[in-house]
């Protein structure tokens, strides 16, 4: 969003003269507004608060109260930091939702639904015809939210409105979990690393926040024009509107975005009426903010202890951890000599190391990938090159590796000799400063790992597989929605004397925790302290899932930008109660366990007396890499479709990306034996079967079975039935992201496992394929399957899920395909008979047919 937006708005009627003030203080922007008795804008306001939220407000009354003088005003607070304001100051509160309705009652009767996307909230307002209210606000989650985009921006290391206008250019789009920021991350880093123009990610970040909310927000009510759009993501994205209207499928004209649609809610907080108001002076108002904002915050008995005494302590501490320092080589000393060069091309950062033969750093490169992962490490090889240069050295790199997220295309790209996994290039180095290192913790932007080593021998590994909130993006992410960098928020931390227990909590969570320490009077220093430990109580509690600081053993050894954090650092020697070796390149171990891991094979190789002359392309031919052939392909390999990029580089590398799996399109090379596909053979076994109606009937009755749930097992038996009965069976599209897609507006919770989401799609599905009726039987017991089997219940979803596709899509009334949910059970074959014939003969179906 528009990082700061200063209007003022002068009515040209002088008998106007102030009347009523809103505020809206949400999550991460404050709204002011003044209207006239009319109802009309006189003034207006809208500005990023940082968390200071009574600083930001004071500046705008003061701006106010310059503009108009001393006026009383009717006021009223409103938003998701408004009660905070409201209950220091003793203004009246409104609930955000009651606000934005009273706007659209008011001034927009035509509006049927209203959608409105704040920086951590989304809602929408359903309308009936006599205007009366119906409303939905997301719960805990704030995926599909303005702060989930500013976050995706910052991943792509973009503005948010770069990302709009990146957008803008897109072709296709890509599947992109919104439902949490961390899973999303997972997914754009995938497509960074895999090439995907970022056009293309843009666009698909949108679209995925058109999709959460209307899945997790409808619920199942249809979205009916008029539409109208509000919140600042909405006002300052169009293309943002555009995907919205694209998973509505809403034309320009049954979508409308007011004059100011950014001040929705401040306008209903001035406008509310049949609610207690507040009348004031602007002197008045601006006094009680001042003084709500002066309250001292007494430290909680029970809070973390402070990371530091003093400044001294600091001190001290910094030099202790200073001593582990790899060893460095002059420039001059590597001319003619061999060197080792390792990559480590991250999830956000590009590392690239060059040593000599003895694991000495002569050149050493750290930079954010930028979304370009192959642009980002030519650019550090080229400073490298350049910084050679300079120093009027050539030495000769005898052997390469790269490691991390881009490992495949970076070695595909750029010929490098050798490929190595993350955990086997962090454990390199880790010895290499700590032979006897029992643990390793690596905490990169959005990854974790623990290496717990037993007799040298890596034991066991623990990887973050879907929460990152004890990775560094964790810090950084609440530093940025602070105002502030990383490192003036950890120096504040250091400093702090009453950290805040913020407990273990996801970001999300943690959000709401952070706004109540703030309102009680806690520093950012405070603030940043508490996340510090929260960082290494998440990775350790809830992440890792170590509960016992002694199986890391004695020799601890971190790694990761992250631990460049001195806040982060100090708090997990507290939490483990003792001393860590943080290496002084511990944002740079992967790559420098790549270039180890490097002159370990060239070393082999001397030994062997079977040298091999490297494969990279070399330093002073790094142009050739940037010249490759982009070319998009369809795999048609199963009903997932998915768009495939082909990058031919030089000397016709290919790389591919795009593909979910490597059955067809592989970069592991065309020699490998492909096994047996089972779930081919039983998507074979289950479904391909004749659906055709077995009878003298000329025009069959066609009973549609939903592909989904126990449907999708049970279906040879129903299909049999029902042909020999003399229907025709149809059955709905195989599973995709466009059916998925279809259902998400009818999706009753946001919580329901994806394959009950799903189910919703495949309905949709048969009711576009016509069919004269649809079956989905609520199965309580299944088939006896195993004589060990303790019972034979379904899951009570897939029990019953037919009875929430009734309520949710209701083919019956909403769409006129009659739909049936008989009560069946597989686990008896008399029962199952009779309950069969019970259903079948509603149908008008014959006993001898059904027997025979």
């Amino acid at each position: 969003m528009t990082t700061s937006t200063t209007a003022s708005t002068t009515n040209p009627d002088p008998s106007a003269r102030p009347c009523r003030l809103g505020i809206d203080v949400g999550s991460t922007t404050a709204k002011l507004v003044v209207l006239d008795q009319a109802h009309r804008l006189l003034f207006a306001e809208y500005l990023r608060h940082n968390a200071e939220v009574f600083t930001t407000l004071v500046g705008m009354l003061e701006r106010a109260l310059e503009r108009f003088g001393d006026q009383t005003l009717s006021v009223a607070i409103t938003g998701t930091a408004g009660m905070g304001v409201s209950e220091k100051t003793g203004i009246h509160f409104i609930q955000e939702v009651v606000s934005s309705a009273n706007v659209v009652r008011a001034l927009y009767p035509e509006v049927r639904t209203l959608i409105d996307l704040g920086g951590e909230d989304a809602k929408i307002i359903f309308f009936n015809e006599r205007m009366k209210p119906d409303i939905r606000m997301n719960g805990a989650c704030a995926g599909g939210t303005g702060a989930f985009i500013d976050q995706m921006a910052t991943l792509l290391n973009v503005s948010v409105e770069d990302l709009d206008r990146l957008a803008a250019r897109h072709t296709s789009v890509y599947p992109i979990a919104s439902r949490c920021g961390v899973f999303a991350k997972t997914d754009v880093q995938n497509l960074i690393s895999r090439d995907v123009p970022r056009e293309e990610i843009a666009a698909s970040i949108f679209r995925a926040v058109a999709l959460q909310s209307v899945n997790a927000l409808s619920r199942g009510f249809k979205i009916t024009p008029k539409v109208l759009f509000s919140g600042g993501p909405l006002t300052f994205l169009p293309m943002l509107r555009q995907a919205f209207r694209e998973v509505l499928q809403l034309s320009d004209a049954q979508t409308f975005v007011p004059e100011r649609p950014e001040l929705v809610t401040a306008i209903g907080a001035a406008l509310s009426d049949g609610v207690e108001r507040t009348d004031l002076t602007l002197a008045g108002l601006l006094e009680r903010l001042r003084a709500g904002n002066g309250g001292a915050r007494t430290a909680a008995a029970s809070g973390p202890e402070a990371l530091f005494a003093d400044e001294a302590e600091l001190q001290s501490w910094s030099a202790l951890k200073d001593r582990h320092q790899v060893g460095r080589v002059a420039l001059e000393e590597l001319d003619g000599q061999d060197c080792f060069l390792g990559i480590d091309s991250g999830s956000t950062t590009t590392k690239v190391v060059l040593t000599d033969a003895e694991g000495r750093l002569g050149l050493t490169h750290y930079a954010t990938n930028d979304g370009n992962p192959i642009e980002a490490v030519l650019s550090g090889l080229e400073r490298v090159r350049a910084r050679l240069a300079e120093a009027g050295v050539a030495p000769r790199i005898a052997r390469t590796a790269v490691t991390g997220y881009g490992e495949d295309l970076i070695r595909s790209a750029l010929r490098i000799d050798e490929g190595l996994v993350e955990t086997i290039a962090h454990y390199r180095a880790a010895k290499f400063f700590d032979p006897e290192v029992s643990f390793i913790l690596d905490i990169g932007g959005q990854d974790m790992k623990a290496i717990f080593v037993r007799d040298g021998v890596i034991n066991d590994l623990e990887i973050n597989e879907a929460c990152s909130s004890g990775a560094g993006s964790f810090i950084q992410t609440f530093a940025r929605s602070l105002g502030y960098e990383v490192t003036e928020f950890a120096r504040l931390a250091c400093a702090s004397q009453h950290p805040c227990d913020l407990g273990t909590r996801c970001t999300v969570f943690m959000n709401s925790k952070v706004k109540q320490s703030l309102r009680e009077g806690a520093t950012i220093g405070d603030i940043s302290a508490g996340l510090a430990y929260s960082v290494v109580k998440n990775c350790f509690n809830k992440v890792l899932k170590i509960s016992n600081p002694d199986l890391l053993g004695a020799h601890v050894v971190v790694q990761g930008g992250t631990f460049r954090n001195p806040a982060v650092l100090r708090a997990l020697e507290r939490v483990i109660g003792r001393e860590v070796v943080r290496p002084d390149i511990a944002e740079l171990m992967g790559a420098y366990g790549a270039a180890l891991h490097a002159s370990d094979r060239y070393a082999q190789a001397l030994r062997a007396a079977v040298p091999a002359a490297s494969t990279f392309i070399g330093l002073d031919d790094l142009e050739r890499a940037r010249h490759y052939e982009r070319k998009t392909l369809m795999c048609k390999g199963c009903e997932n479709t998915c768009t495939i990029s082909r990058l031919t580089f030089e000397g016709d590398r290919v790389f591919f990306t795009g593909n979910k799996c490597e059955r067809v399109f592989s970069n592991q090379g065309a020699d490998r034996k492909k096994g047996l596909n089972l779930h081919e053979t039983k998507r074979a076994l289950l479904f391909e079967r004749s659906g055709a109606a077995i009878g003298g009937r000329e025009r069959p009755m066609k009973i549609g079975i939903p592909r989904a749930l126990n449907q999708f097992e049970n279906f040879p038996y129903w299909n049999t039935l029902l042909t020999e009965c003399g229907f025709e069976v149809v059955l709905s599209s195989p599973s995709s992201v466009k059916l998925a897609e279809k259902g998400a507006g009818t999706v009753m919770s946001e919580n329901i496992c994806f394959p009950a989401k799903l189910t919703n799609g495949h309905v949709l599905d048969l009711i576009g394929k016509r069919v004269d009726r649809i079956l989905f039987p609520m199965v309580r017991y299944e088939q006896d399957e195993h004589p060990e089997a303790v019972n034979y219940y379904n899951c009570p979803v897939v029990t019953g899920y037919p009875d929430v596709i009734r309520s949710a899509v209701d083919p019956a009334l909403r769409h006129g395909v009659p739909y049936d949910k008989p009560e069946i059970s597989f686990t008896d074959d008399e029962l199952l008979a009779g309950s069969s014939w019970a259903y079948l003969k509603t149908m008008g179906v014959k006993r001898p047919v059904f027997e025979r």
